[in-house]
């Protein structure tokens, strides 16, 4: 393997290793009895500073023009609010290495979404992908798998909701003109726009979570999850360039494969054969359905998150 395959390789595994991690920080987060609004502002103004920073060491500023603020408002609601609310929510119930999983659904969502739109074409191979993940979701809510009680079976279309913003909202960005915005800058806007909308909305909801001291781990995992997803998203953009989308899109098995790792060291948790054979039969549709070429980077996942929390 040469030095630079070898380089591109330990990035790719360093970003999934970040963004898989994710998953479990979120889990400790709301252990607390913190609620998702309060988790998102503290999350989107975390993004504003880190994202901001990077912004104004590039040198590249922020169009504020309609084009750009549409963009920006559908990343920052169906690319970020709902889907976090969503994933907040479902984490409360379902254990951390179920949400990894049903997290890979974004690229499979992404294939009816952009046939519907007139972004893709009819493939059978993308077809059987799709099959392929429904069949993995199936495994994962029979009777005995890893769902400790029956009631939690209702959370788990809940969880399915954000693989299904992060695809419409890859569908729906690249349909745009993007104005020459780079992803950077729209995941900057669009966290600026969602401490505008938000911020309203933790006040009158009573879900506002105090930045002063004393800290616990909720705090600590909710600090770490934020910096993380926005340095890794900065990295993972820089390898899109370097590597291709079709390179880049393999952090999806990366990410999950992490996410499933840390719930194992970090919560304990631990999984059935339906679990193992449900992650197996939804890769194998990933794989299916993920770009062979140099496509849109919608079919890597969308802008904001190949597992974003």
């Amino acid at each position: 393997m040469s030095a630079d395959r070898a380089l591109l390789l330990g990035i790719l595994l360093l970003l999934g290793a970040g963004w898989g991690i994710t998953w479990p920080l979120a889990k400790i987060a709301v252990s607390s009895g913190y609620q998702p609004f309060g988790l998102i502002f503290w999350q989107l103004v975390i993004a504003v500073l880190l994202l901001g920073g990077i912004c104004l060491w590039r040198g590249r500023g922020l169009p504020w023009g309609r084009a750009s603020l549409r963009i920006y408002l559908v990343v920052a609601i169906v690319g970020t609010v709902l889907p976090d609310m969503a994933n907040y929510r479902a984490a409360v119930h379902l254990p951390s290495g179920i949400l990894s999983v049903l997290a890979s659904l974004g690229v499979l969502f992404s294939f009816p979404i952009a046939l519907a739109m007139g972004n893709d074409r009819f493939s059978w191979v993308k077809l059987l992908g799709l099959c392929l993940g429904l069949v993995g979701v199936s495994l994962l809510v029979l009777p005995g798998t890893d769902l400790p009680q029956a009631a939690m079976l209702i959370f788990v279309p809940l969880a399915m909701i954000a693989p299904l913003s992060y695809a419409l909202e890859g569908n729906l960005v690249a349909r745009w003109d993007l104005g020459g915005l780079d992803s950077v800058q729209i995941l900057f806007g669009a966290s600026l726009l969602g401490v505008i909308l938000v911020g309203p909305l933790v006040v009158l909801s009573g879900e506002w979570i105090s930045p002063l001291p004393p800290y616990g781990a909720a705090d600590v995992a909710l600090l770490a999850a934020s910096v993380i997803h926005a340095l890794v998203y900065a990295g993972y953009v820089w390898l899109v360039g370097r590597a291709g989308s079709v390179y880049a899109a393999q952090i999806g098995y990366v990410v999950t494969g992490f996410g499933i790792f840390w719930a194992m060291v970090l919560l304990g948790e631990a999984y059935s054969t339906y679990f193992w054979a449900a992650m197996a039969v939804m890769l194998a549709g990933v794989f299916l359905v993920q770009p062979r070429r140099k496509e849109a980077l919608v079919e890597a996942g969308g802008l904001s998150d190949t597992a974003s929390t």
